[in-house]
């Protein structure tokens, strides 16, 4: 009996693993390779992932700057309205990503705030910063959570051992609470820069130019066929799954 229901896990697992694996191998074993290297040459392409590659990163160093903070305030402290800004961090991943991207250009395409970074040569619609801002929006909620979840399994009396022995909240923070989560905050890092890759409903409504990799390959699509963007879309799933592998392999090996 058990036996078979270990079979049946088996046989239900499979089903899914196919659906997720398939198409991705798929993608990339039916494209020639002489026809990948050979894109890979392009300008546009070359430009394209790494704007991509760029941007996305910028995104993720970010939100470490700023999310860190967030997301331990919520693992340490009880505070009204705490499932309220839970909520607000949650709720970008749950909403369609054009609807999305129209709501951040409503903010930073017009308007007071545009205006209010205009005036200090910032600008969003078709920039760098814009892509930037579109990929933080829909992809910080993957870091933040890791972060919190990592902070929540730091026990308590490390931090307040810490104080006794002199230490100030920041340098618990730095050297305590940091160290001891790093695997959850690396692995809500990765899932950010890895989701910032991929992005294109919101990035397409706040910078259509110049072209992330999401971009490009839908630009193609609808301009020369799936011929055209097939070798595109190969080789960015080549690299994300290189850029996975290597990083999850470097933080397994984090004790």
């Amino acid at each position: 009996m058990k036996n078979w229901f270990l079979y049946g896990l088996i046989f239900l697992a499979t089903i899914v693993l196919l659906f997720l694996s398939v198409p991705l191998f798929n993608m990339i074993l039916g494209n020639d390779l002489t026809l990948l290297l050979e894109t890979l040459k392009q300008k546009d392409v070359i430009s394209s992932i790494y704007l991509t590659m760029k941007v996305s990163l910028w995104s993720m160093c970010f939100v470490l700057v700023t999310g860190l903070p967030l997301a331990y305030i919520i693992a340490r402290y009880n505070f009204f309205g705490r499932s309220l800004i839970e909520a607000m961090i949650d709720i970008p991943i749950m909403i369609p990503h054009t609807a999305a991207g129209i709501a951040l250009l409503m903010i930073f395409g017009r308007g007071t705030i545009s205006e209010a970074f205009e005036s200090i040569g910032i600008t969003f619609v078709d920039t760098d910063m814009g892509i930037m801002v579109a990929m933080m929006f829909l992809s910080s909620t993957f870091l933040i959570n890791g972060a919190k979840e990592g902070f929540k399994k730091v026990d308590i009396k490390l931090e307040k051992v810490a104080r006794t022995l002199g230490a100030n909240p920041m340098q618990v923070f730095l050297r305590i609470s940091i160290p001891n989560s790093r695997k959850d905050i690396i692995n809500g890092a990765l899932m950010m820069w890895g989701r910032g890759l991929g992005e294109f409903g919101a990035v397409i409504m706040l910078a259509y130019h110049p072209m992330v990799a999401p971009v490009l390959i839908y630009d193609r699509f609808t301009s020369y066929g799936l011929a055209y963007s097939a070798p595109v879309a190969a080789i960015m799933i080549i690299i994300s799954i290189f850029i996975f592998l290597a990083v999850r392999f470097i933080n397994n090996r984090l004790k």
